[in-house]
């Protein structure tokens, strides 16, 4: 957690200043989650190295001790909005710059067993199940997990095309699956990975029921 402090903390010396750094974790703080400590200590340590600076050179810019610093860029200590100044000055970059790394974690999607969201999809209608099992949309690209249940066979098997690539486990059952002009007999273990914007899909469901596993991967649409 970053601390914030009166603006007369910046006027105190450096070994003071350390000294309340050092001390600003708790016994009872030591076991929790310090996620923002260690992003901000990254993108420190990241921005001395593409300056070409040493640690003892930016810590005496920032005025504190080699030591905090090194402990700062581990992740070790938490810093003070006052020690957070100092160092963007020093690094001459703006204090909101040293957050990027944190701001850019994700969250995690946990779906239960058996309640990913039920998806209509070509297919579907005909004994094909589909379960989006989470959704993550980064700058330029979209990823979507899906369970897919196969329990009855269909005189017509859907060819998907989408932009992006896909890949898919078999689970359970036995299917021929079709990717452009190729075939492939797959049973529980196998894999495929391929280029979705080629017409795929199951041809042939050999052994009933069958469960997948496909991950999609397509770009962020700019609309």
């Amino acid at each position: 957690m970053v601390q914030r402090k009166k603006v007369a903390d910046q006027k105190q010396p450096a070994a003071a200043f350390d000294r309340r750094e050092a001390g600003a974790r708790s016994d009872g703080d030591e076991g929790r989650d310090n996620q923002l400590e260690v992003a901000i200590g990254r993108q420190v340590r990241q921005f001395r190295q593409q300056l070409n600076m040493t640690v003892v050179e930016v810590a005496k810019l920032a005025g504190m001790s080699r030591g905090m610093l090194s402990k700062i860029e581990n992740g070790l200590t938490s810093p003070s909005l006052a020690t957070l100044r100092s160092l963007a000055k020093a690094l001459n970059v703006p204090v909101t710059s040293l957050f990027r790394k944190y701001e850019e974690q994700h969250d995690a999607s946990f779906v239960k067993a058996e309640q990913g969201l039920l998806i209509e999809r070509r297919g579907s209608r005909a004994g094909h199940r589909y379960h989006l099992l989470g959704h993550s949309v980064g700058s330029n690209h979209v990823v979507e997990p899906y369970l897919v249940t196969l329990t009855e066979k269909s005189e017509v098997f859907p060819l998907f095309q989408h932009d992006g690539v896909e890949f898919i486990y078999i689970l359970e059952g036995e299917v021929l699956y079709r990717h452009g002009s190729s075939t492939y007999q797959m049973a529980p273990g196998d894999s495929l990975f391929f280029d979705a914007d080629t017409p795929h899909g199951p041809e042939e469901l050999l052994k009933l029921p069958i469960r997948l596993l496909s991950v999609i991967l397509q770009p962020q649409s700019d609309g």
